[in-house]
């Protein structure tokens, strides 16, 4: 059975939301020590890969959870797991299950295909596209009666 058309662009716009925030509150946790981690040490200003790792995750969520540069957060946010998974995951084993990288390689591949589809509806993009269009239509429409009362 094939899913009628109408519903993959609030589908797609709720999986976008539902992701950007789990990858934002985990950015959270880890710089602020809140929402329950990072369990110890939170890491130090500018620390690489923790601190920038958790930074990314924070701002990239966030803006994919908007919808506002969505493609470009997304791909980041995907490169940003694909790193953490082979460089933190991988030397201990080659599939997720053996080294604990499922996380990382899921979220890879959800912000792969928001990058892919981009943001689906009720995204900050859409709503500001939306108003743009209904400016220059108000214009448009402003611009007909004047040449007409003319």
């Amino acid at each position: 059975m094939e899913t009628p058309t109408r519903y993959q662009g609030p589908v797609l716009g709720l999986f976008r939301i539902v992701l950007g925030l789990l990858f934002a509150c985990h950015g959270a946790a880890t710089l602020f020590d809140v929402l329950g981690g990072p369990h110890g040490q939170p890491p130090s200003t500018g620390q690489w890969p923790g601190w920038w790792a958790a930074v990314i995750q924070l701002v990239g969520g966030a803006l994919v959870l908007l919808g506002l540069g969505t493609r470009p957060a997304a791909i980041l946010c995907s490169g940003s797991m694909a790193y953490a998974y082979f460089v933190h995951h991988q030397p201990d084993g080659l599939f997720p299950l053996e080294n604990g990288g499922e996380q990382a390689a899921l979220f890879c591949w959800a912000f792969l295909l928001i990058a892919a589809l981009g943001p689906g509806r009720w995204s900050a993009t859409e709503l500001l596209t939306l108003s743009t269009h209904r400016r220059q239509a108000m214009r448009t429409r402003k611009e007909v009666s004047d040449t007409r009362s003319v």
